[in-house]
This record gives structure tokens, C-alpha cells and sequence, in this order.
């Protein structure tokens, strides 16, 4: 993605310079949230860690990975540092961690949703005031629709039932005991193959089809709402 953008600007488009401009802290502020989210669902269900540990903070410094964080910059799926998580602390270990792990991606998919319906009202309001074609309005539309799309793909990429990812949580749900923790041996091995994968475009691919797709529901709802274009 950045990478894209990056030779648009070097051979002149405006646009593409300001897309990398929205690009940051959209980035920072969807790993922020994302990390935030699993460190307050983890609170709210009886255990403190990440309170204690100072990560239930819009503080980007306490949750910014740098590879995770550069994932997301050029591919547009990435990670932040884990949020502590101590299992004992949750009446049932199993339930606590699946809540606490799905809060991250929920958090994102909450956010694109606010994407959606922010593009929807400016585009409205755009048109009904003329003001459409103005450079002030299409940076506006860009900068939700890159917000939108950004947080659906951190969601649905840390969806993905595999470690270190939050699937790989929600998986120990369903997967039993054995099976999962013989997985989890292999986590350093499953970690190195998605970044692979993701460099080769591989797994980019299939995870864009889904994004986009999301993103197509989401957008038919919120056109549902009256007064909206």
C-alpha cells in the first residue's frame, strides 16, 4: 500500500502524497484502539494486567509494535504489542480470553463502521451545498474511505485463526486443549509464515476479497438511513 502510494507521488499525484499524509495516524490510531480494546474487555471481565501495566491508554507509545506497525503502513494488515493477559484472573479462562482477544478486532470493525457513515454524511452534505468537486471535500472522502478500509483489514487480518494472531485465542474456544496447545509450539514457525505470505501477496489477496466485502455490507446498511446519499 505504501509502497503504491509512494511511486504515485514520485511520478506527480498529489493525492497519493496526501493519502500517505491521512495514512499515519489512521495507522496509529487503529493499532491504539485495537490494544486499548482487549486490555478493557480483559478488565472488565476481572482481570487488571494491562491496567496495572499502563496499556488501557489512547497512548500510542504504550502499544505501537514497529514491525506490526510497519506491516500496516506497506500491506495494510498489522499488529500491535500484545496487551498482558493473565488467564487465572477470569472465572472461566477459556470464555475470558476468546472476549478479551475478540474486543481488538471488534473495536476495528466498530470503527470502520464510523468510517462509512462519516463518508456517507460528508458526501451528503457535499452535494447538497455544491460543493462536490472541491479539493477540500475529496481529501475529506479519501481520508474515511482510507480510515474505513485500514480498520477492516486490521480486524479481518487478526481474525485469522493462526498465532500470534487474536483467531488464535478465539480458536482455543473451539479447538480443544491438545490440539491448540500443540499448535502453540509452533507459533514462532506460523509467525514467520504470514509474514511471508504477506510479503509475497499470497495472503494478501484473499484478505482484501473479504475486506472488501465487509466493507459492501457495511456501506448498503448505512445507505439504508434515511436523508443519507
Amino acid at each position: 500500500m505504501l509502497i503504491d502510494l509512494i511511486k504515485n507521488v514520485i511520478s506527480g499525484d498529489t493525492f497519493s502524497l496526501i493519502m500517505i499524509l491521512f495514512l499515519f495516524p489512521i495507522v496509529i490510531l487503529s493499532l491504539t484502539v485495537h490494544e486499548c480494546a482487549h486490555g478493557l474487555a480483559a478488565n472488565k471481565l476481572g482481570d487488571p494486567t494491562a491496567k496495572l501495566c499502563g496499556r488501557l491508554t489512547l497512548n500510542p507509545l504504550a502499544h505501537l509494535d514497529p514491525m506490526g506497525t510497519i506491516m500496516m503502513l506497506i500491506f495494510g494488515f498489522g499488529w500491535a504489542k500484545p496487551v498482558p493477559i493473565n488467564p487465572n484472573n477470569f472465572k472461566n479462562k477459556k470464555t475470558g480470553m476468546a472476549i478479551s482477544a475478540l474486543a481488538g478486532p471488534a473495536s476495528n470493525l466498530i470503527l470502520s463502521f464510523f468510517g462509512v457513515l462519516f463518508y456517507h454524511s460528508a458526501l451528503t452534505v457535499a452535494i447538497r451545498i455544491d460543493a462536490y468537486n472541491s479539493a477540500f471535500t475529496q481529501a475529506l472522502l479519501m481520508f474515511f474511505s482510507l480510515f474505513t478500509s485500514l480498520n477492516t483489514s486490521l480486524a479481518i487480518f487478526n481474525l485469522i485463526p493462526v498465532p500470534p494472531l487474536d483467531g488464535s485465542r478465539i480458536l482455543n474456544v473451539i479447538l480443544p486443549e491438545k490440539y491448540y496447545f500443540k499448535v502453540m509450539k509452533y507459533e514462532r514457525y506460523i509467525y514467520l509464515a504470514l509474514i511471508i505470505l504477506l510479503f509475497t501477496g499470497l495472503l494478501s489477496m484473499p484478505l482484501s476479497y473479504l475486506v472488501t466485502g465487509y466493507i459492501k455490507i457495511i456501506d448498503k446498511l448505512v445507505s439504508l438511513i434515511p436523508g443519507l446519499l
